[in-house]
């Protein structure tokens, strides 16, 4: 099996397929990489698809000590993998947790980014801090003490996944059992290292500001704790598009994988043809008659 080397001595077990302008997909906490088949299958006819499980996903190592999981860690370990591969740029795509690393990418390295796509970002954007901390503090235990099937159990089946489970209850059965695959260590360290103390895109601002590489945010309308975050850095990035997916909560790759194609599709034939634009600054303007107020 093919691994990549991070930095700080973890392998990360990755897959590639396809010819042509690379794609890097960074899988959700919930899930692995084989949440991006229907984005594979798809992009592999034209693209060069890579994609990985994250450091506590097996087979890529799971580090015992959560102090081994960070944000910075996370966005490092997208690097770790382009440079293993020795790409130049790439479309960097990322739902939630994933959506945070691709994110954190762009505002690091967008010398090796042609465009990210932040889908399903901002869970826990909007919480206090402290009782954000202490949540993921409390699930991570939760993983430990009673396994994944367990634990998880109001994780897969909270209020922005049985838009999927309606929808596709085949799919989304499926997606419960790769959940139930994961290692408890590995979920549990991820979520004290990275979800506990992640910094919320609100804390991003002055960055998002200055971000000038192609970036698309996407969300499902009925994923209330990120469609609020996902509005407000439509506004804060310059070169923001916002795609919104009707009747669609948290994991919109699987449960519009149609539609989510065709969106990335069409922004990334924007980004290579080189019609991609930034925002025009005057339709910043509040008046409503088009004369400034």
């Amino acid at each position: 099996m093919p691994y990549a080397n991070t930095d700080d001595g973890v392998k990360l077990f990755y897959e590639e397929v396809g010819d042509g302008t690379p794609i890097i997909f960074i899988h959700e906490f919930a899930d692995d990489l084989r949440s991006w088949e229907p984005q594979i299958q798809y992009f592999a006819r034209t693209h060069r698809c890579i994609l990985f499980n994250a450091r506590g996903y097996p087979p890529s190592d799971v580090p015992k000590s959560w102090e081994m999981y960070s944000q910075m860690r996370a966005m490092n370990d997208v690097r770790d993998i382009h440079e293993h591969l020795e790409l130049k740029r790439a479309h960097i795509v990322g739902l939630s947790m994933g959506g945070f690393a691709s994110l954190h990418f762009g505002l690091n390295y967008p010398q090796k980014s042609l465009s990210i796509t932040v889908a399903g970002c901002g869970y826990g954007s909007g919480s206090d801090k402290k009782t954000w901390k202490e949540q993921t503090t409390e699930i991570a235990r939760d993983f430990l003490e009673n396994g994944m099937a367990s634990a998880g159990e109001n994780y897969v089946r909270g209020p922005t996944r049985v838009q999927f489970q309606n929808k596709d209850p085949r799919g989304y059965e499926a997606f419960v059992q790769r959940f139930n695959e994961h290692s408890p260590l590995g979920s549990a360290n991820t979520f004290l290292g990275i979800q506990g103390r992640r910094p919320s895109v609100y804390e991003l601002q002055e960055k998002l500001q200055e971000l000038v590489i192609p970036c698309h945010i996407m969300t499902g309308d009925e994923d209330d704790p990120c469609i609020e975050p996902n509005i407000w850095m439509k506004k804060i990035i310059p070169s923001a598009w916002l795609s919104v997916l009707p009747q669609s909560g948290h994991a919109i790759n699987l449960e519009e994988q149609t539609l989510f194609n065709q969106l990335t599709a069409s922004f990334f034939q924007s980004v290579e043809s080189g019609q991609f634009r930034n925002r025009d600054p005057r339709s910043l303007g509040r008046s409503i008659s088009g004369i400034d107020s």
